[in-house]
Parts: structure tokens; C-alpha cells; sequence
């Protein structure tokens, strides 16, 4: 289910006002997570900048329509832009969030960057870019 995010002030040079939704987002997991981040991929070529990864092992990219995506074009809607934001975690991660007996996770089980990296080129046979494109 979608949420929707507001305006924390006015800005006349924007044209949005305090508490105007200006976006929305949602979380996906699973198969329907992977089939939307491949798409997204295909968009940028399956190139990512290197400074897209997160020392914690996450990464995340934007394209700028979201028609490139396959969607349809709605004359209604026009053309925004789309950002995907990725976070790895192995097994047992919820640890570290659960309300009861919460505790730290060890270092050795936290995904990295290079770890990251890596799982972004096996998986999507990606390429890492020194340029931002």
C-alpha cells in the first residue's frame, strides 16, 4: 500500500505548499521486489556508479521517467521521475529491530559495500562505473 509524504514548508519557487503531498512511496519484498529492481536496471543499462553503495551494504539509483519502465503513459499523471532505493540483509537481521530481546548484530554479519558490490554483479551481471552518469 502506498504512502504519501507532505511538504514539511512552503517553497513559492517550487510551487508547493506546507502539508501538500509531494510524493509517494512503498516498500516492496520478495519476487515482485526483484522483478521491479530488474526492470529498473534495464532503465540505466545495468551500469551503476560506484558512490551508489552505502558503506552498510545498500545502494540505491534514479531514473528520470518513469514511462522507461514499460508504464503506460496517463496525459493526467505526466512524467516523473522514480528513485530505487536497495537494503541487503542476511538472515537473521531482525534482531537488531525486534521489540523483545533486541541485542546488536556482530560485524561479520552485516553486509558491506564491497559485499554489496559484489552481489550486485553476480546477480544483475552488473557494471560499476568511476563516472557519474
Amino acid at each position: 500500500e502506498p504512502c504519501f509524504s507532505k511538504a514539511r514548508f512552503t517553497v513559492r519557487s517550487f510551487g508547493i505548499r506546507r502539508n501538500e503531498k509531494i510524493s509517494c512511496w512503498c516498500t516492496v519484498r520478495g519476487a515482485k521486489a526483484e522483478e521491479i529492481l530488474e526492470r529498473g536496471l534495464k532503465v540505466k543499462e545495468y551500469e551503476l556508479w560506484k558512490g551508489c553503495f552505502s558503506e552498510e551494504g545498500n545502494f540505491g539509483f534514479g531514473i528520470d521517467e518513469h514511462i522507461d519502465l514499460g508504464i503506460k503513459y496517463d496525459p493526467s499523471i505526466g512524467i516523473y521521475g522514480m528513485d530505487f532505493y536497495v537494503v541487503l540483509g542476511r538472515p537473521g537481521y531482525r534482531v537488531r529491530y525486534r521489540r523483545a530481546k533486541n541485542s546488536r548484530i556482530g560485524t561479520k554479519h552485516k553486509v558491506g559495500k564491497e559485499e554489496a558490490k559484489k552481489w550486485f554483479q553476480t546477480k544483475f551481471d552488473g557494471i560499476l562505473t568511476n563516472k557519474k552518469t
